[in-house]
């Protein structure tokens, strides 16, 4: 299975009627890369924060007919209970959806007051050995419970949870994916975290199309990227884009987020009416991405549904005992 060679530029036709062409695609700037399964791209329903809100994405996702490869949570497994946590996995393996959950601790929530400064400090870090071993625990459990996919928001746990799974500490299927928030913005950065275990890498959703050639000149790691990206990662709403985007990025999870709407991490009840509501018009924002797709001829390449794992990656060596 493979992307359209020419899919159609938004308004080419009658652009050129005018006396206005569009420039042709460069073939240089076509990814070489694709998923295990020959699949160039994806779909992810970000913010999906317990089962209640899984529950209407699903239903959304079978009336608006959107196909969703992954589910993700941003809150944390420390905020989920185990009822809660074997009811996403169990709903999500009736649909063959991966679940993929965000792993402890975070320097945004510590008390440590730098990342409340002007030049934000750690960021999303997890602050000494107590915060890492949070995150370790959380992976436990989770993968404990069924889960198979873990967000991370810091190369010292990332690198440590792919550690464990070298070692049969965590199952051997476990996927770490990385979180938006830590996004790398160049191509060694992205290499790095490929080889620090990552098997899929968000990207900041600001990155130009010749930004995304650039990564896939020195990886062929899956990328993870907002279409629409939540307001405190910018809003920026790049539906149009998204055939060139798969293009330029395969293999490629379109993420549909949503911008114009508050923040709901963590999640709790007192979110609830929000949540449910974003929830359900992130699965309509796929929709309208895929009627895009599909109009300017560029809706194939898709991985068959189910598809979840990332392909022969590069890693640094795991020491042993060390």
């Amino acid at each position: 299975m493979t992307a359209p060679s020419a899919p159609r530029r938004p308004g080419a036709d009658a652009l050129a009627r005018i006396g206005h062409p569009s420039p042709g695609p460069d073939p240089a700037d076509t990814s070489p890369h694709a998923f295990p399964d020959g699949g160039v791209w994806r779909t992810e329903i970000p913010s999906v924060e317990g089962p209640e809100a899984l529950a209407v994405v699903l239903k959304e996702s079978s009336r608006l007919d959107v196909p969703v490869h992954r589910v993700s949570q941003g809150s944390g497994v420390w905020m989920l209970t185990d009822a809660e946590i074997t009811e996403m996995v169990e709903s999500c393996a009736g649909r063959d959806i991966e679940l993929c959950l965000f792993t402890g601790p975070r320097g945004t929530w510590d008390i440590g007051a730098s990342t409340r400064t002007d030049s934000g400090g750690g960021g999303l870090r997890a602050r000494g050995h107590d915060a890492l071993a949070g995150c370790v625990e959380d992976a436990l459990r989770a993968t404990a419970l069924g889960v198979r996919c873990l967000l991370v928001a810091d190369e010292g746990v990332l690198w440590t949870l792919h550690r464990m799974r070298a070692a049969g500490e965590l199952p051997a299927d476990t996927t770490f994916k990385l979180s938006a928030l830590t996004g790398p913005v160049n191509p060694a950065s992205y290499a790095v975290y490929e080889r620090l275990g990552a098997d899929s890498i968000n990207v900041p959703s600001d990155l130009t199309l010749a930004h995304l050639t650039e990564i896939r000149r020195v990886s062929g790691a899956p990328m993870d990227m907002y279409v629409e990206a939540p307001d405190d990662l910018g809003g920026y709403i790049r539906m149009y884009e998204a055939a060139e985007l798969i293009r330029r990025g395969a293999p490629l999870y379109l993420k549909f987020g949503l911008s114009r709407s508050p923040g709901i991490y963590p999640y709790g009840a007192q979110l609830r009416d929000l949540t449910l509501a974003t929830a359900r018009e992130r699965v309509r924002r796929g929709r309208l991405v895929l009627d895009l797709l599909a109009r300017h001829g560029a809706d194939g390449g898709m991985s068959p549904l189910g598809a979840r794992l990332p392909g022969e990656l590069r890693r640094f060596p795991v020491p042993e005992g060390n």
